[in-house]
């Protein structure tokens, strides 16, 4: 029975809330802020709006106490209920708003026209419209997500560094990425035209991902956010250099944009409850080892109107914190 007590205590101690101190993040990580100096005339080039419809997220695997008597080490997010006609109202919202506070900025807004019809981009094509892409996401974890542009710019372009693919559906993207940050970048000399490309990925979940989790493993928590270091906006200068003002902390907005379901399975849950008091078992014997954890399904069903709302302000208040930034560096 003495033997018993010390792994009494651990269960005691894991039972007890964990209070991590947050580590404060920067909003924003700048890149080549000297480039940005002295350009007052712009063209938006590029515009795109990402939305994740599935995420797989990981915890590090763990055995013994933990693994048995841990959170959820994987889960799985599933959004329901977004149109293509959602995500294009989304679109073209963003757009709107963000060329509406350049202008305000003081900022010459050149038509797009001008960029799109000039002899640099004669050979440069237009990505897929929408633009499914398999994402890599952190420590493991990874998503899908679909592109969308406003319906006013002709094409659909990305440049290196706009997304982070995995799989080798990404490697045609990312050789058409590279011909059109070239074609972009001689626009902007000939021109004396700054060029503006910029990306938003919108997580509908707002988890919190490996790295952000405690002894109760992955939260998933129903807001609306456009995602860090998946969102930012690079300014090509008439030199040819980039400023590149990345988000380093989720722009998010909490209201009641989704509704969250456990979508587990009841089998799936006992299978792996059984499993993981097996492993405890196991662990308190003495026989470690043992990695164990529990898998979860999560469904998130949009709610029309609501959900618009939220992802348009979300790219709003993001579209604000990074020209803020932009018109400092001018």
């Amino acid at each position: 029975m003495k033997k018993l007590l010390p792994a009494v205590a651990v269960l005691a101690l894991l039972a007890q809330p964990v209070h991590l101190a947050a580590k404060e993040v920067e909003p924003v990580r700048i890149s080549g802020p000297a480039n940005a100096k002295g350009v007052t005339a712009v063209t938006v080039g590029a515009f795109n709006v990402g939305f994740i419809f599935e995420s797989i997220d990981r915890t590090a695997a763990s055995g013994g106490l933990m693994g048995a008597f841990g959170g959820t080490t994987k889960a799985k997010s599933e959004l329901v209920g977004v149109t293509p006609e959602m995500m294009q109202a989304i679109t073209d919202a963003a757009y709107a708003d963000f060329v509406s506070q350049l202008t305000a900025g003081g900022y010459t807004v050149q038509p797009a026209a001008d960029l799109f019809g000039h002899a640099s981009l004669a050979k440069t094509k237009s990505q897929a419209v929408p633009l499914d892409i398999n994402l890599a996401l952190e420590k493991g974890s990874k998503g899908k997500a679909t592109y969308f542009k406003p319906s006013t710019l002709p094409s659909l372009l990305m440049i290196p560094g706009d997304f982070m693919g995995s799989g080798m559906s990404s490697m045609g993207i990312n050789m058409s990425a590279g011909q059109a940050v070239g074609a972009l970048n001689n626009y902007a000399r000939e021109s004396g035209v700054g060029v503006i490309d910029v990306v938003y990925l919108i997580d509908f979940s707002q988890q919190k991902r490996p790295g952000a989790f405690s002894f109760g493993g992955l939260q998933v928590n129903s807001a609306l956010s456009v995602s860090a270091d998946y969102s930012r906006m690079t300014l090509i200068a008439p030199s040819g250099k980039q400023s590149v003002i990345t988000v380093k902390a989720p722009v998010a907005v909490e209201g009641e944009f989704v509704e969250k379901s456990d979508a587990s399975s009841g089998t799936d849950k006992a299978l792996q409850s059984g499993a993981n008091v097996a492993g405890g078992v196991a662990a308190v014997m003495g026989f470690g080892g043992l990695r164990f954890g529990k898998t979860r399904k999560f469904e998130f069903t949009a709610k029309p109107g609501n959900y618009e709302e939220g992802a348009a302000k979300a790219a709003s208040l993001a579209s604000a914190m990074l020209l803020g930034r932009l018109g400092a560096l001018r």
